[in-house]
């Protein structure tokens, strides 16, 4: 993590993840794509998502998060940054001469070698069906269905547990806090994802936060009361409701929004824990 000298009041307190191993050239042309902005709208034009909008331009990496070129091997050839995710990239040269991006683990160096089999050695970043990772071993990029590639456990400094081996499943403990079932022949990558410092950025200035696409966020209580269940009152008010409310009346921070007849129920041993109460 690097902290900013204080030139100006607002880099007094901003902080950086450390990208000094970073690849500072121009990203694989043939793996960029352009991506229009939706700034939260819908198909319809209508926004769905507040809060979204401008920003500095950025060209889609695409990823490989089912490195189904299995057996054969490859090295890293460079580590770069990412505009669309938390985490860095890796630069993958394969022994037939192809180049792929995939989700950089943690401390990947340069040259290290790299492959993707049912069985593999138990190295950091090297990929293989999850009945193959001893308990105990941390996995990340996780497959949900066999062949649809990696789609949990990929943001920055997150990581699996392997609790159990056991009639078919595998069972982790998620970053969350909750065990759930994969299938074992699913495939995961060994070792976390890269910058684990991601967490302790404090971005510092309004400024950076726009850069991010973050839209400024206007508090319930600040509105009148035709904008907001909170809106209104004399000077400062309590919220006059039970239960926490959005702008449209709908209940939030209450309500299960979980299907309850959604077919990974009967994959969760244990629920994330409740967040306690300060």
């Amino acid at each position: 993590m690097k902290i900013s000298k204080p030139t100006t009041p607002s880099m007094r307190h901003t902080t950086f993840p450390d990208r000094g191993l970073l690849h500072r050239g121009k990203p694989l042309k043939s793996h960029l794509k352009s991506l229009a902005k939706k700034s939260g709208r819908n198909s319809q034009g209508r926004i769905t998502v507040r809060h979204q909008g401008g920003g500095a331009k950025q060209r889609y990496r695409l990823v490989d998060f089912k490195q189904d070129k299995l057996n054969v091997p490859g090295k890293i050839e460079l580590v770069e940054y990412d505009p669309f995710r938390s985490g860095f990239i890796l630069r993958v040269l394969y022994a037939d001469g192809e180049r792929r991006y995939h989700l950089a683990h943690q401390l990947a160096k340069i040259g290290a070698p790299i492959i993707a089999a049912q069985a593999t050695p138990l190295e950091t970043g090297n990929r293989l069906m999850l009945k193959n990772v001893p308990v105990g071993y941390e996995v990340f990029n996780i497959e949900l269905k066999p062949g649809r590639g990696g789609q949990i456990v990929r943001s920055a400094g997150s990581a699996a547990s392997v609790l159990a081996q056991e009639s078919g499943y595998t069972h982790l403990r998620m970053p969350s806090g909750e065990v759930r079932k994969v299938l074992w022949t699913n495939f995961a990558s060994l070792g976390r994802v890269s910058n684990s410092d991601n967490k302790l950025v404090n971005i510092g200035k309004a400024g950076r936060s726009r850069h991010l696409g973050i839209r400024p966020t206007v508090r319930g209580t600040a509105m009148n009361p035709v904008d907001h269940p909170y809106g209104g009152g004399e000077g400062r008010q309590p919220r006059g409701l039970r239960k926490p409310k959005t702008a449209w009346g709908k209940i939030t921070g209450g309500r299960k929004t979980r299907t309850r007849k959604k077919w990974s129920n009967s994959l969760i041993l244990r629920r994330r824990p409740k967040k306690s109460k300060k």
